[in-house]
């Protein structure tokens, strides 16, 4: 896959960075790490630049929350509260939880929505509950840009300041990925197991 993304943005510059982070968003397996910093490197060696770069990533990354934000959209708390209600009984789960964690979510939302365009696969997944709670899109605009910004910015001037020597921080930003999602795993292990618990005692 790493042959494949530099492939592309050797190809078409700008344009091949901005369509690679969209597609990102859209499928987190394909790594923005890759693509930033790589991006970076290139302004060594081509006419492309820091700004360019930054520029073509941060509408990349714009394009594909505003999209990932209206299939959230399109899944509403009475449609989800509908399909728990009907097959929710295979995970211990209700009504209710949904209600809660869409709750939880408008609550804190902000800060979710902002934190987590810094962190792996959570950068592109949470524009989905955004969507789905009806964030307000303007703010939820904002918080996309502004957290994207300095997740892009970072990575491209660390890939613009190691040169050709920017794998090796891919390595370490896998590694940094790696630990997520078993943090990821721990944690959503650790809430079936908590609704389980409770369901049992319920009952």
């Amino acid at each position: 896959m790493e042959n494949w993304i530099t492939g592309i943005m050797n190809d078409f510059g700008y344009i091949g960075v901005f369509l690679l982070i969209a597609i990102e968003n859209l499928f987190p397996p394909i790594p923005s790490e890759v693509i930033l910093t790589f991006g970076g490197f290139m302004t060594t060696y081509s006419d492309m630049s820091v700004v360019g770069v930054v520029i073509a990533s941060t509408l990349g990354s714009i394009v594909g929350a505003i999209a990932l934000y209206y299939v959230g959209y399109l899944v509403d708390v009475n449609r989800m509260e509908r399909f728990v209600g009907k097959y929710g009984r295979f995970l211990q789960l209700t009504p209710s939880d949904v209600t809660k964690t869409y709750s939880w979510f408008t609550k804190y939302g902000v800060w979710a929505v902002f934190l987590c365009r810094m962190v792996p696969l959570l950068r592109s997944l949470i524009s989905v509950p955004a969507g789905s709670t009806r964030m307000n899109f303007g703010l939820f605009m904002v918080l996309t840009t502004v957290g994207s910004l300095i997740w892009n910015i970072a990575l491209v001037l660390i890939g613009a300041a190691v040169g050709a020597s920017w794998e090796t921080i891919v390595s370490y930003m896998d590694t940094y990925s790696n630990i997520v999602y078993a943090l990821i795993a721990l944690t959503g292990l650790g809430v079936l197991v908590f609704i389980f618990k409770r369901k049992k005692k319920a009952n």
